[in-house]
């Protein structure tokens, strides 16, 4: 049997109508879906798959991806057994893991990650917060850069390592703004100022950490299966380390692509979850290990095939 990871994408692989197929033709997903708009009070079925503004805001964001990415991962389960070696996640994908290792029960974890949506769009409130795109460049220029700016006064940092040549900072629009130029200066082929009002994995949202918590207390389970941490790098297995390593990651940068370097040689093959191929994509970049996706019926039809072969 091969060996595999199962990987869970984050915010920004959102579309209206992502997990539409899922729902038209599995009672799992029908249940699932109906369960959770009970629980928030959310008609999940509007927000999925009819057009809205509230897709876009993170609060609604957050667990409309965690339940697709859940339904795929239940799908799949009730299909094939196949435990996999460790699970990971980019950013708000990890708590889409952490529902694949056992950790907690989906109903918590959309409930859980809409109260976190919450509390970063709080921490962001009136700041004038925002993301950048960099592409072309190192890391370790754009973390000399970075450093460079704060040392002046500049709200910059990076937020997402996502594959060798492509990063995400987080910080004051205004800041991010101004620092177009000298990105490209150091090396960038791209600069863009991404149209976000959050600023995910840094400093800006200290405040949420604490108000984040108490709700990692309450649903988290004592232990589970290995998941990797977006801050460590490492795999963890037990609530303690969970409460910790969740709570540092709103302020700490997401390592995706440094994870998957460090996981790979125990795996034969990635599963990705949930809508589109995000992760896919990256780890073309990152790894030779393959990344299959699981995003309806037939891409199921098709990993199932691949894992019988």
């Amino acid at each position: 049997m091969k060996k595999v990871a199962f990987i869970f994408p984050g915010q920004g692989s959102q579309t209206i109508g992502m997990g539409k197929d899922f729902f038209e033709n599995s009672d799992i997903a029908k249940d699932m879906i109906s369960k959770a708009s009970d629980r928030l009070g959310i008609d999940f079925q509007k927000l999925l798959f009819e057009e809205n503004d509230n897709i876009g805001k993170t609060e609604f964001t957050q667990p409309a991806i965690l339940l697709v990415s859940s339904i795929a991962n239940a799908i799949f389960k009730n299909k094939c057994n196949i435990e996999p070696e460790f699970v990971l996640g980019h950013s708000l994908g990890e708590f889409s893991a952490l529902v694949a290792a056992g950790a907690i029960d989906y109903l918590d974890a959309i409930e859980l990650v809409h109260k976190r949506g919450l509390f970063m769009t709080e921490a962001c409130a009136g700041g004038n917060a925002g993301m950048m795109a960099l592409v072309g460049i190192d890391d370790a220029t754009v973390e000399k850069v970075c450093a460079e700016q704060r040392e002046l006064g500049k709200k910059v940092w990076p937020a997402n390592y996502n594959m060798d040549g492509q990063l995400v900072l987080a910080g004051i629009k205004a800041d991010l703004e101004s620092l177009v130029d000298v990105f490209k200066g150091a090396g960038a082929k791209r600069a863009i100022v991404l149209d976000m009002s959050v600023a995910s994995h840094c400093e800006l949202l200290k405040s949420a950490v604490e108000n984040l918590k108490p709700y990692l207390q309450e649903f988290l389970k004592d232990e589970f299966l290995p998941v990797i941490s977006n801050v460590s790098t490492e795999a963890y297995r037990t609530k303690e380390e969970a409460v910790d390593l969740l709570a540092a990651q709103l302020t700490s940068p997401v390592k995706y692509k440094q994870s998957i370097k460090a996981c790979e040689d125990k795996v034969d093959l990635f599963i990705e979850f949930g809508n589109g191929i995000v992760l896919k994509g990256l780890n073309k970049k990152i790894t030779e290990k393959p990344t299959l996706n699981v995003s309806d019926m037939k891409t199921l039809e098709a990993v199932l095939g691949e894992l019988n072969d």
